[in-house]
């Protein structure tokens, strides 16, 4: 056990980690690193140049004529999915903080930080892409330091790409990180930190032994669902999975049991012997607490079940996706699904594309809102849908956030005037080094769901970062904004916003789907409505056929019989009549701008 290293990679997004870890890998010669990166080996994650799993892989190193077991967990660097990383940072006792010499310390590397240091790792700051023309590495250190409180010698510069920093990296995993600790002859205790589906095997779940040891054969039951299982299979990650008869404390590993359901394999829960089960589950696990809410349905009704078996298949290896049925009368059945945000959201549905075949149609995304009745009752509503009658309500609560956004000095301006659009108030602001600047904000959930992270990308040319957390719930004038067609409402497209922004977001609505709806042969009205009170209008002309054409001469009343006969048949189609709406319409309606 003394000999073993559990240590993670965490940074803000694009620093570099993936491509740092597999330099590692090379150096230790666990792979040849063949193209791009060999961890991130999710078409996805390489076409994005994004991490959105976290890979745990094992390495072999000796130093010191003496051989060290190093288990290495590359991590995401993106917000949204800051939950893989609390796993990660859960099942380690170290972790590289790895920061951009031409970038500096960004948001989600604070963030990552506080996560680690609130679990008490050893952490080693290490700054990367150091061989840039552009690297500053001289202010980065200073940066870091006043950010950590650590000596300017603990810092390791390195690049990525030339392997310079490489060696003293490992030393340092070796040198300052400490071993697992635990009790070798205590009762069998494992954190599982993640999951995957095989068709072939079942599910898979990966583990760190906290005290005990565990052997092929051996009968075991998860904690928290109290199943029972035989280890058919256990052993370490390498590249690919390598079986061992049997693993110790301090190990990282996998195990395969022929577990067929999805639901009986929970991230966090505890593995533990039947015949002398541990007295408590590991703690220090949160449950994850969604952000965004939309709905998610099949194109062909008949692939409902199809959609759910995916979703649980998906949910295995993303375990902060949560979703559950529901019906809606334009799109009939499908899911409420629950994602960390939007990012996360485009990355399941790209999967769900990607890994299972699905079509799925996405419904406008939003936040869970608290809503009061007279009497003081409280109900959460996911759905504009499931909101109850107006008169009813006593008040709304909107769930509000701690951002954080730091950024040079030379867009300080375009952003607080983009927070202040979105209805946030500023907290403080701080300078953090040179011309680099921090500011608090408390803002509303649902005011960033849709296109803040993109909008504030592009006024700062790409150099503001943003991380985020709850901050609980507050009151606000919130109305639910109705999309009707022909005096039909589409549920799909009804969303909640603040009475301030319901009319502007109204008009650009009705406008929008005016140029997404394909004509009919009759004419549609688009309508926003806040209740019975229409706020805005567009109408889409119907297609028409020229009847007068063969009257040529002749009196005007045998123009105008004709065109009365055709108005009536147009009358007529609009009773019958239903207007599809096209897939492109729900996805304009994020986008508006």
């Amino acid at each position: 056990m003394e000999r073993i290293r559990n240590f993670c990679i965490i940074a803000h997004i694009d620093h570099g980690k993936s491509t740092l870890a597999d330099r590692l890998l090379e150096y230790t010669n666990t792979i040849q690193v063949t193209e791009g990166q060999m961890l991130d080996n999710m078409d996805l994650e390489k076409e994005r140049g994004i991490t959105i799993k976290s890979h745990a892989i094992q390495m072999e190193y000796t130093y010191n004529s003496e051989k060290y077991i190093l288990n290495l967990i590359d991590t995401p660097g993106h917000v949204d999915f800051s939950y893989e990383v609390s796993r990660s940072i859960a099942a380690c006792e170290g972790a590289l903080l790895i920061v951009d010499a031409s970038q500096g310390v960004q948001a989600q590397t604070i963030s990552n930080l506080y996560m680690a240091i609130e679990h008490d790792l050893e952490i080693i700051p290490v700054i990367n892409k150091c061989d840039m023309a552009s690297a500053m590495p001289d202010e980065v250190e200073d940066e870091i330091i006043e950010l950590l409180g650590c000596k300017r010698e603990e810092i390791i510069r390195a690049s990525g790409k030339t392997g310079m920093g490489v060696e003293e990296i490992l030393h340092a995993v070796i040198e300052r990180i400490p071993h697992p600790k635990g009790d070798e002859k205590a009762p069998l205790q494992a954190l599982i930190f993640d999951s995957v589906f095989n068709s072939f095997r079942g599910i898979i779940a990966y583990f760190k032994i906290e005290n005990g040891i565990i052997r092929t054969g051996d009968k075991v039951k998860f904690f928290n669902t109290g199943k029972e299982y035989v280890a058919d299979e256990i052993g370490v990650l390498k590249m690919d999975m390598i079986p061992r008869n049997e693993l110790r404390t301090g190990d990282v590993g996998y195990i395969i049991s022929g577990i067929k359901t999805s639901r009986e394999v929970k991230v966090g829960d505890t593995i533990t012997h039947v015949t002398r089960p541990c007295a408590e589950a590991i703690s220090g696990f949160e449950e994850v607490k969604p952000m965004v809410f939309a709905g998610v349905y099949p194109i062909e009704a008949e692939d409902f079940e199809d959609l759910r078996s995916s979703l649980e298949k998906l949910q295995l290896n993303d375990a902060s996706l949560t979703f559950q049925p529901e019906s809606s009368l334009a799109l009939g059945f499908g899911f409420r699904c629950g994602f960390l945000g939007l990012l996360h959201m485009e990355i399941v549905q790209e999967r769900l594309d990607r890994e299972f075949n699905m079509n799925v149609i996405t419904t406008v995304p939003n936040v869970s809102y608290q809503i009061y009745d007279k009497q003081g009752n409280m109900t959460e509503v996911h759905n504009p849908g499931g909101m109850p009658d107006p008169t009813l309500i006593d008040h709304i609560d909107e769930p509000y956030i701690s951002a954080s956004v730091i950024t040079t000095t030379d867009y300080i301006g375009p952003i607080m005037t983009l927070c202040l659009g979105k209805r946030g108030e500023l907290i403080k602001q701080e300078y953090i080094s040179g011309n680099r600047v921090e500011l608090h904000y408390k803002m509303p959930l649902g005011e960033i769901v849709i296109d803040f992270y993109d909008k504030l990308k592009s006024i700062s040319k790409g150099y503001a970062s943003f991380d985020y957390h709850p901050a609980g719930f507050r009151p606000s004038k919130l109305v639910k904004l109705d999309i009707l067609l022909n005096g039909e409402p589409v549920d799909a497209l009804s969303t909640l916003t603040h009475v301030d922004n319901a009319y502007e977001l109204g008009r650009r609505m009705c406008e929008k789907l005016k140029e997404l709806i394909p004509r009919q042969q009759f004419e549609i009205a688009i309508q926003a409505a806040i209740g019975a009170k229409i706020i805005a209008r567009e109408t889409i002309k119907a297609v028409r056929k020229d009847v007068t054409a063969k009257c040529y001469g002749g009196d005007i009343s045998r123009k105008r019989k004709l065109l009365e006969k055709q108005k009536k048949g147009k009358k007529r189609m609009k009773q019958i009549g239903n207007v599809e709406v096209p897939q492109k319409a729900f996805l304009a309606v994020l986008k508006l701008d």
